[in-house]
């Protein structure tokens, strides 16, 4: 594949990734070694003040569960300090709605549609009979999967872990992966901290937060000596909703002692916690280690918050859906030595911005085996005026079906009232203060302006044609470019009645 390269990017190169695992896992001739030493001469630019990097990131938490964004109930002080002594990023967004696409983003720095990775196990969830569309959703008639839904990364692709692994920086990742069985070149690869299968879940496991903490503080104390990446990612706060009992009592107790807006869900609540707990530790370490000076450190979210945990508003939608409570999360970086203080940026970012930034920071050259779609976010923590970022439109793909949650809905156009869905097959685009979502089922768009209405209240798709327009042959050529599969083929089963 051609690579894309980005503008304030280094020249890109070749990551051999077949020589360099031989090189790891078998002895070394002569001739190998020599290959291997020539890879790490000439595969990255040493930069100055190279940081370490830490990145932290929680499953299923909602934009508006931290303090920082106004939760009323959850505590989140160690979040909201980290966000204090760096920048929130108010329009920071992943590559989904959903946990496995949205994390194929962040490694690969690819969008969805060149994984093909829609979601976990593969396949449209509901009701098969309310489905216009043939996608892939069981094995039952043949057709049914009629384009790819993957459960694994390639091999062959290049990850974010091997672009940093090449410019020397030592690398770990603890915690969930849902990529595959191919961990993509991290050194260390744990699923619990505990050193067990990198690949098992630990869903519902009350103390997990704790010892994948453990494990990448042990891990900052065994890496001082050269640059490291830390890519700990929590099982918290996704299903099913557990936490230590004296933790839930806590919020029992706070629970009953006033009238509140909502009946939160305490086990929710010190499940958050959990996650803030771990941001605190990790960040003292940091500073114990004196290394958080030249560290840049963030907190984000895969998705948007569970509908059926926590309450999203004032974003409309939740986990799963395309509307901004399913894919706006909450996201703050702190690194002294260039990030000021208490700043804010409304610039968008997306999941795959992260290699490419990561790269730039690390003196790395990113992959030529495949394309690259972010753009470094660098420059934001600088805060120079980056207007190809703010210019620039980012994407969202989705060719299945998901059903319905609660308040979490999408409508179909079926000649009927009942609501089935929170996503049907879609394309979402924004453009600085702009979004436009396109449905398939009806070939109907919905405009929104996110500066002035961020709860989407307000389709202006009949009022704003030009735009709508032209944001739509954008989407339609970034479809094409990027070989995005449209379901089309009707499914002879429909009856939505």
């Amino acid at each position: 594949m051609k690579a894309v390269q980005n503008s304030r990017q280094l020249p890109i190169f070749i990551p051999m990734k077949p020589v360099s695992r031989l090189l790891q896992t078998r002895p070394c001739p002569p001739l190998a070694l020599a290959l291997g030493l020539m890879l790490t001469i000439f595969s990255y630019s040493p930069a100055a003040d190279r940081p370490n990097i830490v990145y932290i990131m929680a499953d299923d938490l909602g934009w508006a569960d931290v303090g920082y964004n106004g939760a009323e109930f959850y505590e989140t002080p160690n979040i909201d300090r980290l966000r204090a002594a760096g920048m929130a990023f108010d329009s920071s967004y992943p590559g989904a709605s959903n946990c496995m696409p949205s994390r194929s983003c962040i490694i690969t720095g690819m969008y969805t549609p060149r994984t093909q990775m829609w979601t976990p196990g593969g396949k449209a969830k509901g009701s098969k009979k309310a489905m216009k569309f043939l996608v892939p959703r069981n094995a039952d008639r043949k057709g049914d999967a009629e384009f790819p839904s993957k459960l694994a990364l390639d091999p062959s692709v290049t990850s974010v872990a091997e672009v940093l692994g090449a410019a020397g920086y030592k690398t770990a990742r603890f915690g969930k992966w849902h990529l595959g069985p191919d961990t993509q070149g991290f050194d260390v690869s744990d699923s619990n901290g505990l050193g067990g299968d990198p690949l098992k879940t630990h869903y519902g496991d009350v103390d997990v937060a704790e010892t994948l903490t453990d494990a990448a503080v042990r891990f900052i104390e065994q890496s001082e000596e050269s640059p490291f990446f830390l890519y700990l990612c929590h099982w918290d706060v996704h299903t099913p909703i557990r936490a230590r009992e004296d933790v839930v009592a806590k919020y029992e107790k706070k629970l009953a002692s006033k009238s509140w807006s909502r009946k939160w869900n305490t086990t929710y609540a010190a499940m958050v916690e959990a996650v803030d707990t771990s941001v605190g530790r990790v960040w003292a370490k940091l500073k114990e280690a004196d290394v958080d000076e030249n560290t840049l450190l963030i907190f984000t979210s895969d998705n948007g918050g569970y509908s059926g945990a926590t309450f999203c508003e004032p974003l409309r939608g939740a986990k799963g859906a395309f509307y901004e409570g399913g894919i706006r999360v909450p996201t703050c970086m702190a690194w002294p030595k260039v990030i000021k203080p208490g700043t804010t940026c409304e610039t968008p970012i997306t999941g795959v911005d992260l290699m490419p930034s990561l790269a730039e920071l690390a003196g790395a050259r990113l992959p030529e085996n495949q394309p690259v779609d972010g753009r470094s976010f660098v420059p934001l923590l600088r805060a120079d005026v980056a207007q190809d970022l703010n210019d620039r439109a980012i994407f969202w793909h989705y060719p299945l079906y998901l059903t319905g949650a609660l308040y979490n809905k999408v409508l179909p156009v079926y000649g009927t009232s009942r609501m089935f869905w929170r996503a049907t097959p879609c394309s979402v685009i924004r453009k600085g203060d702009w979004k436009l979502i396109e449905f398939f089922e009806d070939d109907s768009v919905q405009l929104f302006n996110l500066r002035t209405d961020r709860s989407e209240t307000k389709d202006l798709s009949k009022e704003e044609t030009d735009r709508a327009r032209s944001m739509l042959a954008e989407l339609k050529q970034w479809q094409k470019d990027t070989k995005a599969v449209i379901p089309s083929s009707r499914n002879p089963d429909f009856d939505p009645n």
